[in-house]
């Protein structure tokens, strides 16, 4: 926002004030100079400051907001606008205002009034002068009066010609509403473009003809021109995040939406209308005015906020140290301070407890007793608190999940890959089922709530890979959503990683080879292995849906109380070659929590002796079900053995002519050590004959001699 100090000085005695001083203030006040002008009109030469506000500081965004910022920062009284509401007869009708249909949740204010006998479109001089030296460039007809009231107060008006919706309508009372537009109806803007509307869009009627799109752009239809000597004015209040949403449906942004979207208050809108029909005047003096509408919601509840001067002192620190001792601001500064902001305040004194009151221009960045802490240390100077570090008494730690996180990423990087970071806003193009979709996103790009952590890793390798770096394996630790609605979302921590897709080298002597499955499966067994987990591999007919895993490559992996743990397997062909990334890339995805909860489970002793006793190996083979899975079996084995039995492993699998149909022979070996003690072969020939048992009586196994 570009602003004349000349201008400025209207409003706030600054003449005394050096440029430097100024700008110092400005910037740690919160304002940022960005660039200082100085500009020549009418052989005078005028500075103008380039500033650039906060976001959340809608009330700043004019001359009036600015100068009294100023004047708080200066600590000088400001002056007023020499603008009296005696000079109109509207105040009896404000007095008895009544619900009126025009105030919905989309509009909180709305003024109206019909201007007639206007002769004399040119602004005065002095007011062009002043648009010139806020960077804009003078029209020499109404449009003028509009950038110049919304640079003085904030408040963006519509004019429109009084006369073409008269005809246009073929009535000689104005009906003003404020409704919904239809799917198919179209709008003809004064910029000459058509724009299609729908239901999500508010248009602005007189008589049923639409006169603007509300809050962004006026018809083409009705607006004026160099000719119109009849107006009417629109003053309003907008719902904010509505024109945001109307602005990005239309594509559109205009000077007065872009007012619109910062959050604009009832609070000096009447008084903006008063000050527009000053300046139409000047060269109207048989100007006629007339209070068509005027409708405001019900006052916003004031907003109190206690303050405490304990939390001050914490927060800010002390102003100066004598003798060592702290000094720190003193109650009676803070509400100097407060006061100088337009807020009320009552301090009780014995227990140094503000009650502050928050002005409704501020309802929007004054939430908290924090915010007020931070207001004091702008007006005092943030500069003048003395730097010091923090006296902490105790040393924090790392919490299980933070150990955990750190553990994972470290046994990840020493498998050689990198970690990744990446947005948790993705496009629709996932190749994943069930997406959720934003309502309103900000960008089409970022339209949807990740529901899985893979699609973002192809993308970064398809990148890597048209710039040159196909050899990227890497992983991410992020957070996933699910759920059926917006309002039912579950948010998930996961880690996800891809390796895979480069020729390796598994000794000197051999060629170099695509990694294939089971090696790639072997690296993720490799990782369990460090983190002490207990999994079991699974097929899923599920993940043929899915068309980022290979549908005959992919496999389910559960941890043993029957949890899925996640899903590992080769990239789809089909979304490799559209891609064109390699077909040979591995991808994973695993619940972080399901992790971090058997690793907290499953803690390894510090230390465990190894066995100076003779191991006794005992081979067994038998005939059972092919239906039966080596892990659940050898899961009953292990829990139907001896302290004795510490591995057991399949040797062989035959099916044959010599084995009956649905049936197969298992050759599985037996490892048996005791860390007490030499085993004798009767004891354990024992525990053979007892594991016979339960295999032939829970899987009807028949023994083979």
């Amino acid at each position: 926002m570009q602003i004349s100090l000349k201008w400025v000085n209207e409003l706030v005695n600054i003449e005394d004030i050096e440029l430097n001083d100024l700008i110092n203030k400005l910037t740690l006040g919160g304002f940022e100079v960005e660039e200082i002008l100085e500009i020549e009109i009418n052989n005078q030469k005028i500075i103008t400051l380039d500033i650039s506000a906060t976001a959340n500081r809608s009330d700043s965004l004019s001359i009036q907001g600015l100068s009294l910022e100023i004047a708080a920062l200066l600590n000088k009284s400001p002056k007023i606008l020499n603008c009296s509401t005696r000079t109109f007869s509207w105040l009896q009708q404000i007095k008895k205002l009544s619900e009126n249909s025009l105030i919905t949740k989309e509009c909180s204010g709305f003024i109206s009034i019909t201007v007639e006998n206007l002769s004399n479109l040119l602004p005065p001089k002095w007011l062009k002068d002043k648009l010139t030296a806020s960077g804009l460039t003078p029209e020499n007809n109404l449009a003028d009066f509009q950038n110049y009231i919304i640079l003085e107060t904030g408040y963006p008006f519509e004019f429109y010609d009084l006369e073409k919706i008269y005809l246009k309508s073929n009535q000689s009372e104005l009906n003003l509403k404020l409704m919904t537009a239809n799917d198919s109806e179209k709008f003809h803007a004064n910029n000459g473009i058509e724009y299609n509307l729908n239901q999500s869009i508010l248009v602005l009627k007189a008589n049923d003809i639409p006169l603007s799109i509300a809050g962004i752009i006026s018809s083409n239809d009705t607006n004026y021109s160099n000719n119109t000597n009849s107006l009417l004015i629109e003053g309003s209040i907008f719902n904010a995040g509505k024109i945001r949403q109307q602005s990005r449906t239309l594509g559109l942004r205009t000077t007065r939406s872009s007012r619109y979207e910062k959050s604009l208050k009832n609070t000096n809108l009447l008084e903006s209308f008063y000050r527009l029909i000053c300046l139409l005047r000047i060269e109207n003096p048989n100007l006629i005015c007339k209070l068509h509408t005027i409708a405001q919601s019900s006052q916003e509840n004031i907003r109190t906020i206690s303050l405490n001067y304990k939390n001050i002192k914490q927060v800010l620190g002390p102003i100066t140290k004598t003798n060592n001792k702290y000094n720190y601001i003193s109650p009676e500064i803070i509400t100097n301070a407060l006061e100088r902001l337009q807020f009320q305040t009552h301090y009780d004194e014995q227990n140094q407890i503000w009650k502050v009151t928050v002005p409704p221009l501020r309802s929007d960045d004054i939430i908290l007793e924090i915010d007020l802490i931070e207001e004091i240390g702008r007006i005092y100077g943030f500069n003048n608190f003395l730097t010091r570090l923090p006296n902490i008494k105790r040393i924090g730690i790392e919490d299980f999940h933070y150990q955990t996180r750190k553990k994972l990423i470290s046994c990840f990087i020493n498998l050689g890959l990198n970690e990744l970071i990446q947005y948790s806003l993705v496009n629709k193009e996932t190749h994943l089922i069930n997406e959720i979709e934003l309502i309103n996103p900000l960008v089409k790009d970022y339209s949807n709530l990740r529901i899985s952590l893979l699609p973002n890793l192809l993308k970064a390798i398809e990148e890597n890979t048209k710039n040159g770096n196909p050899t990227l394996e890497g992983f991410e630790y992020g957070h996933i959503f699910s759920g059926d609605s917006l309002k039912n979302l579950k948010e998930k921590e996961y880690i996800a990683g891809v390796f895979g897709g480069v020729k390796i080298k598994s000794s000197w002597s051999e060629p170099s080879k695509l990694l294939d499955w089971f090696e790639a499966k072997g690296r993720i067994e490799q990782l369990f292995k460090k983190l002490n987990l207990v999994t079991y591999w699974k097929s899923d007919t599920s993940i043929k849906e899915n068309n980022i895993l290979h549908p005959y490559r992919t496999a389910s992996i559960y941890i043993p109380n029957g949890k899925k743990l996640g899903i590992f397997g080769q990239v789809h062909p089909i979304l490799a070659k559209s891609s064109g990334i390699s077909n040979n890339l591995y991808l994973f995805e695993f619940d972080f929590e399901l992790i971090q909860n058997q690793i907290q489970i499953n803690k390894l002793s510090i230390y465990q002796n190894y066995s100076s006793y003779p191991k006794i190996i005992k081979d067994l083979s038998f005939i059972i079900q092919n239906d039966i899975s080596f892990n659940n079996l050898q899961e009953i084995l292990y829990l139907n053995g001896s302290k004795v039995l510490n591995d057991i492993n399949l040797l062989d699998e035959y099916s044959g002519k010599s084995i009956p149909k649905n049936h197969t022979s298992l050759c599985v070996q037996f490892i048996f050590q005791s860390n007490k003690e030499t085993l004798q072969n009767k004891k354990v020939e024992s525990i053979i004959e007892n594991l016979k048992l339960v295999l032939m009586t829970k899987f009807d196994a028949k023994i083979r001699v």
